[in-house]
């Protein structure tokens, strides 16, 4: 009986460490928000928006992906995994408690050149909305922004990480 509850809280700690493991973190969503300004730089818009709207792309890894906005207007770019909101005015798009986070998305970009922001949205597979986090960053030039959200992060304590 001892060794069968041993091994069951072994394996429960397991599961419960990778889960942790795989979980993103705030630089990995930087980095992978700075890569896709840089491929943008580098390669320019036909190729970016291409490679930015692939679910197979280079900007997809694991549950992280960017997403791409113009900030000159209320509209996604291109976007991964919700193709459907491409080209599409999201100004009045908002999360359960009523935050218009696709504007803050452009406001951080055109404000702030980037940052960390909060908002609520579901989890693939899911229909109730969980806490969210994404980091944006303006392009070189400032017509667009990059985004990337990952849950179960804190925006104010990754903000001032990165401090």
């Amino acid at each position: 009986m001892k060794k069968t509850l041993l091994i069951t809280l072994v394996l429960a700690l397991g599961l419960c460490w990778s889960c942790l493991a795989l979980a993103a973190t705030p630089k990995e969503v930087v980095d992978l928000t700075k890569s896709a300004a840089k491929f943008y730089q580098d390669k320019g818009l036909e190729a970016t928006i291409a490679a930015v709207g692939d679910k197979n792309g280079p900007f997809v890894k694991g549950d992280l992906y960017i997403f791409m906005g113009a900030v000159d207007k209320m509209e996604l770019v291109a976007h991964p995994m919700s193709p459907q909101l491409v080209g599409k005015d999201l100004t009045a798009l908002k999360d359960v408690k009523g935050k218009l986070f696709f504007v803050e998305f452009r406001n951080i970009a055109k404000d702030k050149g980037s940052g960390w922001t909060e908002y609520w949205w579901p989890k693939p597979g899911q229909k109730e909305a969980s806490p969210k986090a994404s980091y944006i960053l303006k392009s070189y030039d400032g017509k667009y922004y990059f985004g990337c959200g990952a849950y179960g992060i804190d925006a104010k304590t990754a903000e001032s990480q990165a401090k």
